[in-house]
């Protein structure tokens, strides 16, 4: 007996006349909003740099399942070593995936001029008179000049990958569909940014993988929506302009939602079943992928309607509605 198609997929209508153009001002508006807060935000009180861009070390301090291990003494006994910020944390333990309170994750900065292999082993022994008998795993140390050369190039892939994929758009369309999609992207970027100081995610080079995948994802997205807009240019040809817009978004509307609903579903199940270190990057990436959506349609496309596109010279007709336009 022959399937006929998963339950669900028939909630979603299959197909949809909603008029996205009409909302283009005020969902602009509060884009524009939210991005300079963004902006402000990544200076006052600014992002939460890991030890990747500001040097300084980490290490996993674990104890024999079901031993607690005291956190606030761990705290206290590195903080008597005079190495500036240093950050305490339990996570769950790697064999049984639950957090017992037996393993702990430390983070603090090596003073400049200082052996780091000395100051690890200075912690080491702090954390072992303190706590007593434990096991240390995953050291890494990161010099101050190897996190700043590693932020400035995280910066600097974040803005190549912009411009390759406002030359691909330029290229494959025209360029006022790659002002759109760039205009989208950044949008996207930026809030991506205020999400990460907002809820104090540590800016690692988890994030800005994170970051570089939410590019990706939403010029995908964007790419779906030009591509069917481009199409539907052809074949309307005397139909105003925002019309064609509001009918290409409709038309890909159910692929975007399929789409980024079983990528949220994916990245929830990493972020509750990955560990810290994958927490900060399914958050990122969950909400790259949500606000990608929203971009490609209150972001990208409403851009090329303000700056118009030709159409071989044919003036437009009045509104056509929609649904109800003949091949011409």
């Amino acid at each position: 007996m022959a399937m006929r198609g998963w339950p669900f997929i028939k909630l979603l209508p299959q197909k949809t006349n909603l008029q996205f153009v009409r909302h283009a001002r005020a969902a602009g508006i509060v884009s524009a909003i939210l991005c300079v807060a963004s902006i402000v935000a990544c200076f006052y009180p600014g992002l939460n740099m890991g030890i990747d861009f500001r040097g300084g070390a980490s290490m996993e301090v674990s104890k024999p399942a079901g031993q607690e291990i005291q956190l606030d003494r761990v705290r206290q006994a590195v903080g008597n070593l005079d190495l500036g910020d240093v950050q305490v944390q339990g996570i769950a333990r790697r064999d049984t995936n639950a957090n017992d309170g037996s393993t702990a994750i430390l983070r603090f900065q090596v003073p400049e001029g200082r052996d780091q292999t000395q100051v690890v082993r200075q912690v080491e022994t702090a954390i072992s008179g303190a706590v007593g008998e434990v096991a240390y795993s995953d050291v890494s140390v990161v010099g101050s000049k190897v996190s700043g050369e590693l932020f400035t190039s995280g910066i600097l892939a974040l803005v190549v990958a912009i411009g390759l994929m406002f030359l691909y758009i330029w290229f494959r369309f025209e360029p006022q569909f790659g002002f759109g999609a760039v205009a989208g992207l950044l949008h996207d970027v930026v809030l991506t940014f205020g999400l990460i100081v907002l809820f104090r995610l540590e800016f690692s080079l988890n994030m800005v993988a994170a970051i570089l995948t939410v590019i990706g994802y939403s010029m995908n997205d964007t790419v779906v929506v030009f591509d069917r807009l481009r199409e539907n240019l052809r074949k309307y040809k005397t139909m105003p302009l925002r019309d064609v817009i509001d009918l290409s978004i409709n038309e890909t509307l159910s692929r975007t939602i399929i789409t980024g609903v079983t990528a949220v579903m994916v990245l929830a199940a990493l972020a509750v079943f990955g560990g810290e270190a994958l927490f900060g990057f399914s958050i990122a990436l969950m909400f790259g992928i949500i606000i990608g959506t929203y971009s490609s349609i209150y972001v990208g496309a409403p851009i090329i309607l303000l700056w118009g596109v030709k159409r071989g010279g044919t003036e437009e007709a009045k509104p056509i509605k929609l649904g109800m336009a003949s091949r011409p």
